[in-house]
């Protein structure tokens, strides 16, 4: 005999979510991109300062000098060094190309950026919480990728992202970093 409980019989209507409310996945796609693009072009634009003196830069010869002053050995081939990591892995970012590559890129220059001027307090004018703040962003990238909308997506290497990339390449950068810093007097 059937039950004539409204359970049952009764249309679910307005029916009770349990869990959490669903989140469109365009909108996390949408937020690595606006993270890219300023993350991204901010490097870029530290690049071009350091390679051509752009934007009140000083170039290679002047950067170069804060290089040797810094106790780098041959402050000019850091400078070029510097400008083309920030440039071309800012770039990079920007546009999500190997996005964990890039990531670890931009990470890896900033630490050193850290080590540099570590001392002067967590905050502005001489504090660290801008490169602090972009390399945690630069590891955030690596490790989640780039999302719907960048060139990785066309890449069948690195079209399905996998923490695994991300974590590699994160090692890689702060391996780099750590290297440089070695050869740093």
């Amino acid at each position: 005999m059937p039950s004539s409980s409204p359970s049952t019989t009764a249309p679910t209507t307005n029916r009770m979510i349990s869990g959490p409310a669903e989140t469109s996945p365009h909108a996390y796609d949408v937020g690595l991109l606006i993270l890219r693009l300023v993350l991204g072009l901010t490097m870029a634009a530290h690049g071009s300062q350091k390679l051509f003196g752009w934007f009140g830069g000083g170039g290679i010869e002047g950067t170069g000098k804060f290089f040797t002053a810094s106790g780098y050995p041959a402050g000019n081939a850091m400078a070029v060094v510097a400008g083309l990591t920030e440039g071309m892995g800012g770039l990079a970012l920007a546009i999500g190309l190997l996005t964990p590559l890039a990531g670890a890129a931009v990470l890896g220059t900033m630490i050193n950026a850290i080590a540099v001027t570590w001392g002067g307090g967590f905050f502005a004018p001489q504090g660290d919480e801008y490169p602090v703040l972009i390399a945690a962003g630069a590891a955030a990238l690596a490790l989640t990728g780039p999302g719907r909308y960048a060139v990785d997506r066309f890449l069948p290497v690195v079209r399905a992202h996998r923490l695994a990339y991300g974590a590699a390449a994160v090692v890689v950068g702060l391996a780099t970093a750590g290297l440089t810093l070695l050869i740093r007097t």
